[in-house]
């Protein structure tokens, strides 16, 4: 039987299982989250977060833990407090309301929902979904870089025997 999941705690970063990414929040009790979301979302779950990779902009909003997570699991994901120390939970909280309504610039790379929590929680704007996929790219170019110069290594060889 699988351990219960923990009730989240003020300051508690969110972490929402959607399709192909996971979409952040940061918990400020009673049931409420802050995130980031589209200008023109109204809340509710699923592509929210995809959708502000189509714009350059995004709204902090506060919104019911169930309404953003609608049907996708989540989970309490507080991963750097080994790293980072954590502020105050009443300092992210106050610091998370005050930003409520607000638009913020977004981007992919440097400025989405995770780089939004962890700056929150831990005064360091970081994204592990980007770095990860940053790494996977380099990883996979130097394969293909290496597949091709084996490619024209064997195709000189060839030439030579000919």
């Amino acid at each position: 039987m699988p351990a219960p999941t923990p009730e989240p705690k003020p300051g508690d970063l969110i972490e929402i299982f959607r399709p192909f990414y996971r979409h952040w929040a940061i918990y400020v009790g009673n049931g409420y989250v802050i995130h980031l979301a589209p200008p023109s979302e109204i809340a509710d779950a699923g592509m929210g977060s995809i959708m502000s990779t189509l714009t350059d902009k995004a709204v902090v909003r506060k919104d019911l833990l169930c309404d953003v997570a609608g049907r996708d699991k989540y989970q309490v994901n507080n991963k750097h407090d080994d790293k980072y120390s954590p502020l105050p939970p009443s300092k992210i909280v106050q610091r998370a309301e005050e930003l409520v309504g607000q638009e913020v610039l977004y981007k992919l790379t440097s400025e989405n929902c995770e780089h939004f929590v962890n700056e929150l929680r831990y005064g360091v704007a970081r994204s592990d979904q980007v770095r990860d996929v940053v790494m996977a790219a380099g990883i996979a170019g130097v394969g293909l870089a290496a597949m091709g110069l084996i490619g024209v290594m064997f195709s000189r060889n060839k030439k030579q025997k000919q």
